[in-house]
């Protein structure tokens, strides 16, 4: 029983976008997740910390440590 060429093209493009809609979707169900359990951390959440750490922060110095922390995640992700 021999399968013409069209016919094995026309299976390899249906698994190509069968398997790049699955990879699509579990990426982004995998990152809803992830972001979810660790959510970035927002001016407020530094604001707590330093004051629990016993800082008073000024505005000037919360958007220092934002900006350094940004920096230093789009170092890390390089």
């Amino acid at each position: 029983m021999t399968v013409s060429t069209g016919v094995w093209i026309l299976i390899v493009v249906i698994g190509v976008l069968v398997g790049l809609t699955g990879g699509f979707f579990g990426a982004r169900h995998y990152m809803q997740n992830y972001l979810k359990q660790n959510p970035p951390i927002s001016e407020e959440m530094l604001r707590s910390m330093m004051m629990q750490m016993g800082q008073r922060p000024s505005e000037k110095k919360l958007h220092q440590m934002l900006n350094s922390m940004k920096a230093a995640s789009k170092n890390d992700s390089k």
